[in-house]
């Protein structure tokens, strides 16, 4: 059932104003994105519905746009269940990421200002903090803001537009293996910082593709379960 798989306070009621059927997609997504709905989940309309303090109605209506998406499958006489990645979609999706973010960490070491190195210190640390905390959710999010800062260092639009695309999903694959990668990745994201404030392009590059490749492999090794 929806409710044993979600944990408590997961699902708050929707705050108003602004289009309801955005709204419900965007907190059916993030808790998508963050296995709070796990992959291969029944997703019952009315539960949803329920926990969210909504109507059906839009809770269809977002159910359909994640069908849409790929996030979500939608099986006649079945109903809706989140979508479950195959090997393969997740390969090349963290293979996409990889060239995308190798290409960021070059760009960051050519344009990147104390500030900004700063702020990516200020980040590892936090992440380095939730490991040892061993506080899951916090580690994953606290990755993504360290990317998204490289990303936004980078300087280039275009990029950064592409990444974005890629990285809700990132965070879906990067989930199960947070806990794995542990205090491995932040000793990487120490060595991309340390490229960086060098302005070494080429070792950026190199750190950067390691560091993803790393983690693609993780999620391929990972236990199931």
């Amino acid at each position: 059932m929806l409710s044993a798989g979600l944990p408590q306070g997961a699902v708050p009621k929707l705050e108003r104003p602004g289009p309801l059927r955005e709204r419900v997609y965007v907190a059916l997504l993030e808790l998508i994105t963050t296995r709070s709905l796990r992959p291969g989940q029944h997703l019952v309309e009315s539960e949803l519905a329920g926990h969210l303090g909504v109507s059906r109605q839009p809770v269809r209506e977002a159910l359909q746009r994640l069908n849409t998406e790929g996030w979500v499958d939608l099986r006649p006489a079945q109903g809706a269940f989140v979508h479950e990645p195959t090997e393969e979609e997740a390969d090349q999706l963290l293979t996409v990421r990889t060239l995308l973010e190798a290409e960021a960490a070059r760009l960051a070491a050519a344009n990147a200002g104390s500030a900004g190195i700063a702020a990516l210190e200020a980040l590892c640390e936090k992440g380095e903090q939730a490991v040892a905390d061993g506080d899951v959710d916090l580690v994953v999010a606290t990755n993504a803001e360290f990317h998204a800062k490289v990303m936004q260092l980078a300087g280039n639009l275009v990029l950064s537009e592409l990444a974005a695309r890629v990285d809700q999903r990132v965070r879906w694959y990067y989930t199960p293996v947070a806990r794995q990668r542990g205090k491995q990745s932040w000793i990487e994201h120490r060595e991309l910082i340390a490229a960086i404030s060098d302005r070494d392009e080429q070792r950026a590059t190199q750190v950067m593709r390691a560091h993803t490749e790393h983690t693609r492999r993780t999620y391929h090794q990972r236990e199931n379960g």
